[in-house]
């Protein structure tokens, strides 16, 4: 049995402001920005190299900021320095780098509260699975 994670619906208040904050702060690929009638806009976009989008939009069910927030999306990343870089180069909110006992994390959140983790395994990458 397959299950694959490919698309989280996350909640927005602003459809164009949070486009512009995925696509041009964070650097995420915009796949869809389309209004297929009825009041209802889909925006998906995908993080470079992932194969899991994130969608908001109207008119389709993904709930409001009001209704709650998502906390604590993981982005791996195999260098945290140098896209942290990146982020911050951008505008992006970016915490600093913590150091969890050889796991490395960084932090932001997007304007409507849902939080993000940059996560580097950096040396625990190599240990083997139990």
């Amino acid at each position: 049995m397959d299950l694959r994670l490919e698309l989280v619906p996350i909640p927005v208040s602003d459809v164009d402001r949070a486009k512009a904050f995925y696509a041009d702060t964070i650097g995420f690929a915009l796949d869809h920005d389309v209004e297929p009638g009825n009041g209802m806009r889909i925006v998906q976009l995908t993080p470079p190299g992932s194969a899991c989008s994130i969608a908001f939009g109207t008119g389709m069910g993904a709930g409001t900021p009001e209704e709650g927030t998502v906390k604590g999306l993981h982005l791996v990343v195999d260098d945290i320095e140098a896209v942290r870089d990146e982020l911050l180069s951008r505008g992006a909110p970016i915490g600093e780098i913590r150091d969890l006992g050889g796991v490395r994390f960084a932090s932001f959140s997007d304007p409507d509260g849902n939080t993000w983790e940059l996560q580097d395994l950096g040396a625990m990458r190599a240990l083997p699975l139990s």
